[in-house]
């Protein structure tokens, strides 16, 4: 991989994704950290370039030189009581969210190992196990602090026609109606039994464990209505289903 310097100015901020990658290999190195010519920083390299091809982000082979990867561990350092408080500073001129990664997986290592794992595995695998990776989201719905990569494959799961009429035709023949798991909403009760099928599908579990070729169950699914379902997703820490209706059950006895 070439270290020759791509103009800060032609590639778009560091992404979620990206940054707990450099994050990875930061703490790997935190008390020395490598320079252009070393293997982890070419293989760093290649990496968020396989990202930002797979999301759309850039076709730039050179997209994250190593250049560029050092000058991101460097900006980890200002971050670092490790390194701060011996009265240095690491590079500024970084994006907000290297504090928000930091704070979020610097002190939970075997979380942030998980992470790591399960962007790579599903980037790397994309021509295996298809997911449009590059997709926009819905307005409303926020990427998740684990980045773009497993934000996309959660809602690739959780839109999949198949699974989503097995889950409701299990509802339906459990309970007899389709109901929100957060807020009991009944959408036939309310509007009549024409519109029993109108609900959404959650996927539940954690972003972490997606690995590509891992068979959803059923019991990974949770049935929400609309506002509900926008609530998990309203902002960068997803919120689970336990706590929406915690919210919701909350609210109703203030009311």
């Amino acid at each position: 991989m070439s270290s020759s310097p791509t103009s800060n100015q032609s590639n778009p901020p560091w992404s979620r994704d990206e940054l707990v990658l450099a994050l990875d290999l930061y703490l790997l190195h935190r008390n020395g950290l490598p320079g252009v010519n070393h293997p982890d920083v070419q293989a760093l390299s290649q990496s968020l370039n396989l990202i930002g091809n797979a999301t759309g982000v850039s076709k730039n082979q050179s997209f994250r030189n190593t250049n560029g990867v050092c000058m991101k561990l460097n900006n980890f350092r200002r971050w670092d009581p490790s390194y701060t408080n011996t009265g240095r500073t690491g590079l500024a001129k970084g994006n907000k969210d290297e504090e928000l990664v930091w704070l979020e997986f610097a002190n939970d290592p075997v979380r942030l190992a998980e992470v790591v794992g399960a962007i790579k595995a599903n980037v790397g695998t994309t021509a295996i196990t298809p997911v449009d990776l590059s997709a926009e989201e819905e307005p409303g719905f926020f990427e998740a602090e684990e980045g773009k990569v497993l934000t996309r494959v959660h809602r690739v799961r959780e839109r999949d026609k198949k699974l989503v009429k097995r889950k409701k035709d299990e509802a339906l023949k459990t309970h007899g109606v389709l109901q929100c798991e957060a807020c009991g909403f009944n959408f036939s009760k309310t509007y009549g039994p024409d519109v029993e099928g109108v609900i959404d599908v959650h996927h539940t579990k954690p972003l972490h464990t997606l690995q590509p070729g891992d068979r959803t169950k059923l019991a990974d699914l949770a049935l929400l209505c609309a506002n509900c379902h926008r609530v998990v997703h309203s902002r960068r820490k997803w919120l689970s289903v336990i706590e929406v209706k915690d919210r919701y059950q909350a609210a109703k006895n203030t009311a």
